[in-house]
């Protein structure tokens, strides 16, 4: 489960899942220690945790995130348990989102100083896959046709004192049309870009955690057929 809180990416998995130091600055066993902000630092594993330490995780995040903290990745003994324990704490609101391609370059906005992907809720009785096709093509003034399943992923944040959690799956898409394109200026998108992927490397930087790791993904896949193809 990949989560983002305050913009960190938070990894939970089965306690199945190893986890190499050499990938972690730390890595704390919570059935013996406890967690504490000084430990939150860099990039941090946290083993055997249970419900009451996913909320020791969740408001330290929530209020005061640590400074220098790079991700963190949570093992549980009981994963399914936990999803259901997190989803308890929140309201859950359902989205999807598009990558777009246009041969080597990909469509990025300009929202709330933040580039991004284009995404939006989903409606009444609509699927993912519609609703991310429906999201891209209003938000952009385009027509895309709709490929593979990218990932999902969840974040957090607070609305009219009611914590959310948001999950959004991502897919992949070709443009079809898009002479017309255009910003949609009433869901606060300030411009539409075709960039190249080294534009795409630097719009990274001032873009949110969750979609860098939705590139991240992206690519890996790709770079999985190719290797596939060859083989």
């Amino acid at each position: 489960m990949n989560l983002f809180i305050n913009d960190i990416p938070v990894r939970i998995v089965h306690a199945t899942t190893s986890l190499h130091k050499r990938d972690y600055n730390l890595i704390i066993n919570a059935a013996n220690e406890p967690i504490t902000p000084a430990k939150l630092l860099h990039r941090v594993a946290i083993k055997h945790a249970k419900e009451e330490d996913l909320d020791v995780i969740l408001d330290l995040l929530d209020y005061t995130t640590p400074q220098g903290l790079i991700n963190v990745t949570v093992s549980v003994d009981d994963y399914d348990g936990m999803k259901k324990f997190l989803k308890r704490k929140f309201k859950i609101i359902k989205a999807a989102g598009g990558l777009i391609r246009k041969g080597e370059k990909m469509l990025m906005i300009y929202r709330l100083k933040k580039w991004d992907l284009p995404k939006g809720k989903l409606d009444k009785g609509e699927n993912h896959r519609l609703a991310a096709q429906r999201e891209v093509e209003e938000e952009c003034n385009i027509k895309v046709e709709v490929h593979d399943k990218i990932c999902t992923t969840w974040h957090t944040y607070t609305m009219k004192r009611r914590k959310i959690l948001k999950k959004t799956v991502w897919y992949a898409m070709d443009i079809v049309k898009h002479d017309k394109m255009k910003p949609q200026i009433e869901e606060d998108i300030e411009e539409v870009r075709w960039m190249s992927p080294k534009e795409v490397y630097h719009a990274l930087q001032h873009s949110y955690k969750s979609i860098s790791f939705v590139f991240d993904v992206y690519y890996r896949k790709e770079k999985e057929k190719l290797e596939e193809k060859e083989s």
